[in-house]
């Protein structure tokens, strides 16, 4: 009866980790993604604006290289992100910086999660999960003393989806 009730136990127990895996999987492949983004670019460079909304980046599997601007309290600035799917979006860093996300109307974002690390990759310094609509969104770095960072958006749902548009 016991090797019965032990069997039972355990075969609940790997099915409960196996139906709740698939976020933990799908997180793993996204970090993945900003890592190797991250560490071997395409990189491209970027002066982040000192007011107003900034250069545009995108989440087109670019590391973004982003010079940072005098700002009130040390170095900082903001670029612009153009969102044309509402989903959640991951922002990754290269090194911990203060990031705020606003949208159009000039209201912040909630981040859903933030981190400061990633168990996946150390080149991952920032690790922000935003819910974005669809429009032009600005994110503001700083202050800050460093003088640059570099940002990868990965969007955080299913990276099978089709990229074709008719």
């Amino acid at each position: 009866m016991k090797k019965k009730l032990l069997s039972a136990l355990l075969l609940s127990t790997a099915l409960l980790a196996a139906g709740c895996g698939g976020d933990e999987e799908e997180e793993g492949h996204v970090d993945e993604e900003g890592c190797e983004h991250l560490q071997k670019g395409p990189g491209a460079a970027v002066t982040a604006a000192a007011s107003g909304t900034g250069p545009a980046v995108s989440n087109d599997h670019k590391r973004y290289d982003i010079a940072l601007v005098d700002v009130a309290g040390g170095k900082g600035g903001a670029v612009s992100f153009a969102v044309s799917e509402a989903t959640d979006y991951v922002l990754y860093t290269s090194a911990t910086v203060p990031v705020t996300v606003t949208n159009g109307s000039g209201a912040t974002v909630a981040f859903e999660e933030s981190a400061t690390s990633s168990t996946l990759c150390t080149d991952i310094q920032g690790r922000y999960v935003v819910p974005l609509t669809v429009g032009t969104h600005t994110l503001t770095f700083g202050p800050s003393t460093l003088s640059s960072v570099s940002l990868v958006i990965e969007e955080a749902g299913d990276h099978d989806h089709d990229h074709d548009h008719d």
